[in-house]
C-alpha cells in the first residue's frame, strides 16, 4: 500500500535552529516572549503543587481554603498548570505564524501577574474571585492572539481561539458547580479541559513529531497516510466524547478501542524505534503512546474493570505531561539560540515523568498495593523532573538569546 501524502493542517510550527555566540548578550530578557515567564512558572508549579496536594491528602496540611483538595488538585494542574504552558506556547508560536508581536515587557509580566493571583484565589478563596482570575487570564490572551491573527489574515489558527472559549466555558462551569450554581459535576468541567487538550496533542503532535523525526534522521522510514490520521482524530474524539456524558457501556468501550488502535497505528507509521537514542525525539513518542493507552484504560475503567482514574492519569500525567517536558525542553532550547541537544538535566527529567505514570498507575491498577507509599514516590518523581527544568532553565530563559537577536 503506498503512502498517502499527508496536507499541513496549520501554518508551519518552525523548528528554531540554535546558534552559538562568541560574546553572549546580556541583561534580563524574561519578558521578551510569551514562552519564558510561562514555562518557568508552569515548571515551578508542577514541582510545588502536587506535593502540597499530597500533603493534604495524607492529613499533613489542612485542604485548600476555596474548595475541596481533590477538586483543587484537578483543577489546578489543568487549569493552572497546563493552561500555562498553553498560553506561553500559543503566545510565542503566534508570532512565529505572524511575524507580528504578542505581548512582551510589563503587558507580559501583567499577565504573568494575573497567572499567580489567579492560583492564590484558587487556593485561598475566595471563590468568585478566583472564577474572576481564570476568566480574565483567559480572555487577555484571546484578545492578544486575536488581534494578531487577524491583522496577518492567519484565519486558519483561528482555531486557537475556539480552544481557549471552550476552556472558558468549562473553567467557568467548574468554579459555578463547586458553589452549587449549576446542576453540573465539576470534575467533569476538567475531564472536558483534558479530553480536549488530547484532542490539541492529536493535531497538532501529528505534525510535529514525524516532521521532527524526519528532520533529525535524514533517511528515516516514516509511513503516514490521511486517512489514518483523519479517523484517528474522529475515532479518538468520539470516544471521549462518549465517555464524558456516560454514554452506553458497550458502544463506549468499543469506540475508545477502536480509537486506541487507530491511534497506535499512527504512531507505528512515524517510525519511533528510529528516534530511540535522541532523548528529544523519544521522550516525544513515548508520551504520544499513553494516547493510545490512556483510551485503552478509558475502555477498562467503563466497563468497571479498573478505575476510571486509571485513564484519567495515564493522558495527563503520560500524554500531557510527558509531552510539555518534551516540547518546553525543546522550544526553550531552540528559542533561546541553543543546539536541540538533550543533555543529562532533560534526559533525567524524561525519565521521572515516565516514571512517576507507572508508578502513579500501579496502586491503581494492582490490587493490594498500598496507595499513599506508591503515589508519595510517584509524585517526587514528578516534582523533581520539573524541579531539575526550572533550575537548569530559569537562568537560560532569564537571559537574552545567544545569537542577539529578540525573542
Amino acid at each position: 500500500m503506498k503512502p498517502v501524502p499527508v496536507r499541513t493542517v496549520l501554518v508551519p510550527l518552525l523548528e528554531p535552529q540554535g546558534a552559538s555566540h562568541a560574546s553572549p548578550p546580556r541583561g534580563v530578557a524574561l519578558f521578551r516572549l510569551g514562552f519564558r515567564p510561562f514555562y518557568l512558572l508552569a515548571a515551578l508549579f508542577a514541582a510545588l503543587a502536587v506535593p502540597l496536594w499530597l500533603a493534604q491528602f495524607a492529613g499533613v496540611l489542612p485542604p485548600p481554603a476555596a474548595y475541596p483538595a481533590m477538586l483543587w488538585h484537578a483543577h489546578e494542574m489543568s487549569f493552572g498548570f497546563v493552561l500555562a504552558v498553553i498560553v506561553g506556547f500559543l503566545l510565542t508560536a503566534a508570532r512565529v505564524w505572524t511575524g507580528l508581536p504578542t505581548p512582551t515587557g510589563r503587558h507580559l509580566a501583567g499577565l504573568a501577574a494575573l497567572w499567580v493571583v489567579a492560583r492564590l484565589f484558587n487556593y485561598f478563596g475566595p471563590s468568585p474571585a478566583a472564577m474572576l482570575a481564570d476568566a480574565a487570564f483567559l480572555i487577555l490572551p484571546m484578545i492578544a492572539l486575536g488581534l494578531v491573527l487577524v491583522k496577518a489574515r492567519s484565519h486558519r489558527n483561528l482555531f486557537v481561539l475556539v480552544i481557549l472559549t471552550a476552556f472558558l466555558v468549562a473553567n467557568t462551569l467548574f468554579h459555578l458547580a463547586v458553589a452549587g450554581r449549576v446542576p453540573f459535576a465539576p470534575i467533569t468541567a476538567v475531564h472536558f479541559f483534558v479530553f480536549t487538550v488530547i484532542m490539541l496533542i492529536g493535531v497538532i503532535g501529528g505534525r510535529v513529531i514525524p516532521s521532527f523525526t524526519a528532520n533529525a534522521l535524514r533517511g528515516v522510514r516514516q509511513y503516514r497516510s490521511r486517512w489514518i490520521d483523519a479517523l484517528a482524530l474522529a475515532g479518538t474524539g468520539f470516544a471521549l466524547l462518549m465517555v464524558l456524558v456516560g454514554a452506553p457501556v458497550a458502544p463506549t468501550v468499543a469506540a475508545c478501542l477502536g480509537a486506541a488502535a487507530l491511534q497506535a497505528a499512527r504512531l507505528a507509521g512515524w517510525n519511533p524505534w528510529a528516534a530511540r537514542r535522541q532523548a528529544l525525539l523519544w521522550i516525544l513518542h513515548v508520551s504520544y503512546a499513553w494516547v493510545p493507552i490512556g483510551l485503552v484504560l478509558l475502555a477498562c475503567g467503563v466497563a468497571g474493570k479498573v478505575p476510571m482514574s486509571a485513564g484519567v492519569h495515564a493522558l495527563t500525567l503520560g500524554a500531557i505531561g510527558g509531552l510539555i517536558i518534551g516540547m518546553i525542553t525543546r522550544t526553550a532550547l531552540g528559542h533561546t539560540a541553543r543546539p536541540l541537544k538533550a543533555g543529562r538535566i532533560e534526559v533525567a527529567a524524561y525519565l521521572l515523568v515516565q516514571a512517576a505514570v507507572l508508578i502513579r498507575l500501579a496502586p491503581i491498577l494492582v490490587p493490594g498495593l498500598p496507595y499513599l507509599p506508591w503515589t508519595t514516590v510517584a509524585a517526587s518523581a514528578w516534582s523533581l523532573a520539573f524541579a531539575l527544568y526550572f533550575a537548569k532553565y530559569a537562568p537560560m530563559l532569564s537571559a537574552p538569546r545567544l545569537d542577539g537577536r529578540d525573542g
